[in-house]
């Protein structure tokens, strides 16, 4: 409805799925996506990968990122 094309409803069904599996999981939104944008580059394993999902996210990991991203500007 707010896309000008299929591709750009897909990306956002995606973005808006991965906010509602954090919101799910009880994750903060934000949070959680400011972490797995800036880790995900650096995973070299599906290990690595999978500990980003939302439920194996911690609340105190996300605490740390944000906190660290302040002090960064």
């Amino acid at each position: 409805m707010f896309s000008d094309t299929p591709a750009g409803a897909r990306a956002s069904a995606l973005v808006y799925s991965l906010i509602e599996t954090a919101k799910a999981n009880g994750r903060e939104p934000y949070a959680w996506l400011c972490l797995v944008l800036e880790r995900l580059p650096l995973a070299k394993t599906v290990a690595e990968i999978e500990a980003l999902l939302p439920w194996n996210v911690h609340d105190q990991d996300l605490a740390m990122n944000l906190l660290a991203r302040e002090q960064w500007g």
